[in-house]
């Protein structure tokens, strides 16, 4: 096969790993948009106390997804190497470690959640707006904790399918718990048909019932399917690991769990710097990344389908492609960037428009959404590159670039800015996100180095 084939076969894989995730990304940001919608006519406290539950509930999804991803490597390189019984041994491994996980942050989230939203309620702003924001978030976040042990598990099973590159079946069940989402949330928000209307507490319930019909679809489907899916013959029959496996996914399931968790409390601090220079900031942000959600979805599929097919080649032991396959694969996943953020700038003014809120915090929303447009190349590379490191088991590295320089750089820039400078929202913002180009330089760099390329199931 000529190189020119060659790169055309793994462009193909790659779209084929990449496509169900981008429509399963798609269709679910979409959704989201919606019961922002929704939620935002309810009123601007109502959209802020729900924005900042879920920036919280989204620190559980990365912990999760760090897990699931840190023995993700195995499944992947497993993959490449044929090893029905080492895929097994992962699945095995994600659905206690995700169960585990899940328990404590219920409990931990159950207990701290007043404590926790209330610390995005110290800026200017209306006092009793606050008070209203606070209830509502913690009403919210009491009701969402019922669907963390059935993410857990969804990822579980979900994260080994897409590890394998079948991502169609978690695309299918994730497209029927968002459409049993959407329609709880339009029942039970404004209390059609007879049902109460809820608010923000009705969104909570319809999320937690979509969660359970998610995972229900994942584990018939694939029970029922042990052809397709071989690792799931005799997968709870003997539920077993070995000793030294059970080390070894450890080892690279910690450091990869402890980077995502750092990563999103980094994400989560900056925030509530924004929102300590601004309340207003808190429901403008949650407008601007419902539409960044919704336009980022090309590029973040594409740099997670990078990472799986990465692990494939490096499973199989070839190391020397290993390279020049990532560097290609890397820019489809910045065209992709260019594109969205194209878009996404021309309706810059225009989305903010939707919302039941103040000119003033459409007026920010917009600035944001700019900024974020501008930034969204330089985020696909760095995205892409993060996945390409990470293929081959370096946790130290993945740690470097991603939660380090988080706290390091961005983290205590944010936090000088809102503490000790005047500077309005949109330049703080500005500045911040703005680092992503010293990122993106520093991920060119390390991919280039190749010290990243290891096959870890020899």
């Amino acid at each position: 096969m000529t190189a020119k084939n060659s790169d055309r076969s793994y462009i193909k894989k790659l779209l084929m790993i990449a496509i169900p995730m981008m429509v399963q990304n798609g269709i679910s940001n979409f959704v989201n948009l919606l019961d922002n919608l929704m939620i935002g006519q309810v009123g601007t406290n109502a959209l802020s106390g729900v924005a900042i539950a879920n920036q919280l509930i989204f620190v559980f999804y990365l912990v999760i997804f760090g897990a699931t991803a840190g023995v993700g490597i195995f499944t992947a390189q497993y993959k490449g190497k044929d090893d029905t019984d080492g895929i097994r041994y992962t699945f095995r491994f994600k659905i206690v470690f995700n169960a585990l996980i899940a328990i404590i942050c219920t409990l931990v989230l159950a207990f701290l959640s007043p404590v926790l939203i209330n610390l995005f309620l110290l800026g200017e702003g209306d006092p009793a707006d606050a008070a209203e924001t606070l209830v509502i978030g913690v009403d919210y976040m009491h009701i969402i904790l019922i669907s963390l042990v059935p993410i857990g598990i969804t990822q579980a099973y979900s994260g080994t399918l897409r590890d394998l590159g079948s991502t169609k079946v978690p695309m299918f069940s994730s497209i029927c718990a968002i459409f049993v989402n959407l329609v709880g949330n339009f029942l039970l928000i404004y209390g059609h048909f007879g049902l109460p209307a809820l608010g923000a507490v009705g969104a909570a319930i319809a999320t937690v019932i979509s969660r359970f019909v998610e995972l229900g679809i994942l584990v018939i489907y694939t029970g029922k399917h042990p052809a397709l899916f071989p690792f799931i013959k005799g997968a709870f029959s003997r539920f077993s690991i070995p000793g030294k496996l059970v080390l070894r996914f450890i080892l690279k399931a910690l450091p990869l769990m402890a980077n995502e968790t750092l990563w999103s409390l980094g994400m989560t601090f900056i925030n509530q710097c924004y929102s300590y220079r601004s309340l207003d900031s808190v429901a403008a942000l949650n407008i601007e990344s419902t539409i960044w959600n919704l336009m980022g979805v090309a590029f973040i599929a594409m740099g997670e389908a990078v990472g799986i097919m990465m692990g494939h080649i490096l499973g199989a032991g070839k190391l020397d492609e290993a390279r020049e396959k990532a560097n290609k694969m890397r820019w489809v996943t910045v065209l992709c960037g260019i594109v969205f953020a194209l878009i996404m700038a021309s309706i810059a003014p225009i989305f903010p428009l939707l919302y039941n809120t103040s000119e003033y915090i459409r007026s920010l929303a917009t600035g944001f959404i700019l900024i974020s447009a501008a930034t969204m190349p330089f985020c696909a590379y760095s995205h892409a590159s993060y996945f390409i490191i990470r293929s081959g088991g370096n946790a130290l590295l993945t740690m470097i670039f991603d939660s380090v320089y988080t706290w390091v750089v961005t983290v205590t820039l944010a936090f000088y800015l809102s503490r000790y400078t005047t500077i309005n929202i949109t330049l703080m913002i500005a500045i911040v996100r703005g680092l992503e180009v010293f990122k993106a330089l520093i991920a060119f760099f390390f991919v280039r180095s190749g010290i990243w390329i290891r096959n870890i199931v020899k």
